[in-house]
């Protein structure tokens, strides 16, 4: 599986398309938005690096989530401080992340929020802001807001250059554009995103942007996006870290004309749009992920005070996650690292299965030949399911494995 635009947006075995949903040019925005992406020189050789999207319509809905890491950059604590139920735009750039300058980057953010504020004749408070790139350094003030008033000049109704000004490490373009077939008639949602490092459970180093044209009220579309995240961009690890920058905007514009009503069917179903197109967008960034070969999906069963902490645990163990790079059945180290999650003294049952075949009963290994799981494990995502004493609790975390083009990409990160 590659990132990037394909025939088929929904390329994972464990995302399904909804039936009322259809696959639309993955550059394509709903109605009433507009986006551009421009080169201003935070990255080298002509790169795009700063990116503007904005709704043309005036009564906006949106919502907002943000990384939960204690150290956070400048535009996550101005995007805080807007009006995340009401913005209007939103102001992107690679190439800095405008992280770890004091009050220099809270002021770089303030301006470029102001810049875009008076280009597009809006108030600052409606722009978010998302920055990425190398923490502990100076994001250049005069190049952004330079950037961002020519992209403003440059808006149009496709994100192409928009979702590569946002890209840093990654391979390709995140995005797609779905319509959705509603009761009334049909609205779209489309979906921009970036990520493949510094990419952990409890939140992903990334961003998200998702548009739609329907017609619905900043609390709705509020728990339509905290459901969606949570079975998303908080389902997945490359690495285990916690970026000081994670931003996901999700903004409506109702211009469609298409009125969403809180628990009704149309709810439903352009809910179930929005966690697909997420879920879509996730597993990218992780397949996606720096030097990645292969995607592994861990479910855990049993007890629910215990579940979050052991798919963690096992997707983010360097073993497993080298294993799975070279499609090695080395079950154990499963086992390994979910029981250094669990408390210590209390005996260590749990079945696992790889590829539905079941490799563990109790504690005791069920299989002689590890041939069998080797040919499984050779796939481009595979699939773990570890049940663990207790029951009621289920969760889920998909995880890229750990390469040596992954070490040779951040020892050398900046140098």
């Amino acid at each position: 599986m590659t990132t990037g635009d394909s025939d088929t947006f929904f390329r994972s075995r464990w995302v399904e398309r909804p039936a009322h949903a259809r696959e639309l040019e993955p550059t394509a925005l709903p109605a009433g938005f507009r986006a551009a992406g421009v080169a201003s020189g935070l990255k080298a050789a002509g790169a795009l690096d700063v990116g503007v999207l904005c709704s043309d319509a005036p009564a906006t809905a949106s919502a907002a989530r943000f990384t939960s890491n204690a150290h956070v950059g400048a535009p996550v604590t101005v995007s805080r401080q807007a009006a995340t139920a009401g913005l209007r735009a939103v102001v992107a750039n690679s190439g800095g992340s405008n992280v770890g300058d004091g009050e220099r980057g809270l002021e770089t953010a303030r301006a470029s929020q102001r810049q875009a504020a008076t280009a597009l004749g809006i108030d600052p408070n409606q722009v978010g802001l998302a920055s990425t790139g190398v923490i502990g350094t100076e994001l250049p003030r005069q190049p952004l807001l330079d950037g961002i008033e020519r992209a403003v000049a440059e808006l149009a109704a496709d994100s192409d250059t928009f979702t590569r000004a946002i890209l840093s490490s990654d391979r390709g373009p995140k995005r797609a554009c779905l319509e959705v077939a509603l009761d009334g008639g049909s609205v779209r949602i489309a979906g921009q995103a970036k990520g493949a490092g510094m990419i952990s459970p409890r939140y992903a180093t990334m961003f998200c942007f998702v548009e739609t044209d329907a017609a619905i009220d900043a609390p709705t579309l509020d728990l339509l996006t905290s459901v969606c995240v949570k079975r998303s961009f908080d389902r997945i690890s490359v690495d285990g870290q916690l970026s000081t920058s994670d931003t996901v905007f999700v903004l409506a514009s109702g211009a469609s004309g298409i009125q969403i009503q809180p628990q009704t069917p149309d709810e439903l179903h352009l809910g179930e749009a929005m966690d697909a197109l997420m879920r879509q967008l996730a597993l990218e960034i992780v397949h996606d992920g720096e030097g990645a070969r292969r995607v592994g999906r861990i479910v855990v069963r049993g007890d629910p005070d215990r579940v979050g902490q052991v798919a963690r645990a096992v997707a983010n163990s360097p073993l497993v996650k080298a294993a799975l790079n070279g499609g090695d059945p080395n079950f154990g180290r499963i086992l390994q690292a979910a029981g250094q999650a669990l408390p210590s003294g209390e005996p260590f049952v749990c079945d696992l299965e790889i590829e539905g075949r079941q490799v563990v009963s109790a504690t005791a290994s069920v299989l002689a030949d590890l041939t069998e799981i080797a040919a499984l494990v050779q796939r481009d995502e595979v699939e773990y399911v570890l049940t663990i004493p207790g029951s009621g609790g289920e969760t889920e975390v998909f995880f890229s494995d750990l390469s040596t083009d992954y070490v040779q990409f951040n020892a050398d990160y900046t140098s």
